[in-house]
């Protein structure tokens, strides 16, 4: 016997949505997978407040994580609802018009494929693209 599916959580997704820092966040994976290590690096903000909103945006079934050794990596997961699927096409449009979420996406591309300026970021892996 098959166990139907539950309806993807519409309100859940919003919710993600309707943060700053989450934004920001989902701006910098847009198609492509970033460990945690830069998302602290480019927005400035402690790990365990990072790791707070990428657990939100996992629970709103919209990111995807892997660890490899001690880094996590983290990616934007499609949801399989179609509805949602738009919406969040909709939203990864608007950030990628907006001069603020640009900039994270320039100092991501710098911090990654420059010389490491902390001993943080020595070993830790480039992103990688999905596109």
């Amino acid at each position: 016997m098959q166990v139907p599916s539950k309806p993807f959580d519409l309100a859940r997704l919003f919710a993600a949505l309707a943060d700053p820092t989450r934004l920001r966040l989902l701006s910098l994976m847009s198609g492509r997978e970033v460990c945690v290590c830069y998302f602290v690096a480019i927005l400035d903000q402690p790990q365990p407040k990072i790791s707070r909103h990428l657990a939100y945006l996992r629970r709103a079934g919209i990111v995807s994580s892997r660890r490899q050794g001690k880094w996590m990596h983290y990616r934007v997961c499609w949801p399989q609802d179609h509805t949602a699927v738009f919406i969040l096409r909709a939203v990864f449009a608007s950030l990628a018009e907006r001069p603020e979420m640009r900039a994270d996406l320039a100092q991501l591309e710098q911090t990654c494929c420059a010389a490491p300026r902390t001993t943080a970021l020595l070993s830790a892996p480039s992103p990688i693209s999905f596109i």
